[in-house]
């Protein structure tokens, strides 16, 4: 794995942010009173939000691997 060093920023932050929407899908869980279609959407969201945070991250990956580390000089 030539570039690991390049992958490890993209990965932490993939991590803290998939876990954050984690904690807020377990919050929305574990209070009670909230009414239910609120409790839906606050479950749903994160969890698709996720979903595409971890594709963007594949694709980047994809992206470093294939030699091009620099996405401004599609532009």
């Amino acid at each position: 794995m030539k570039y690991w060093k390049k992958m490890i920023a993209p990965a932490i932050i993939v991590l803290v942010t998939v876990l954050y929407y984690i904690g807020i899908v377990v919050f929305f869980m574990a209070v009670p009173g909230v009414p239910v279609g609120f409790r839906v959407l606050m479950i749903v969201v994160p969890l698709i939000l996720s979903a595409v945070m971890i594709g963007v991250f594949i694709s980047r990956i994809k992206e470093i691997q294939g030699g091009e580390e620099d996405d401004l000089s599609q532009y």
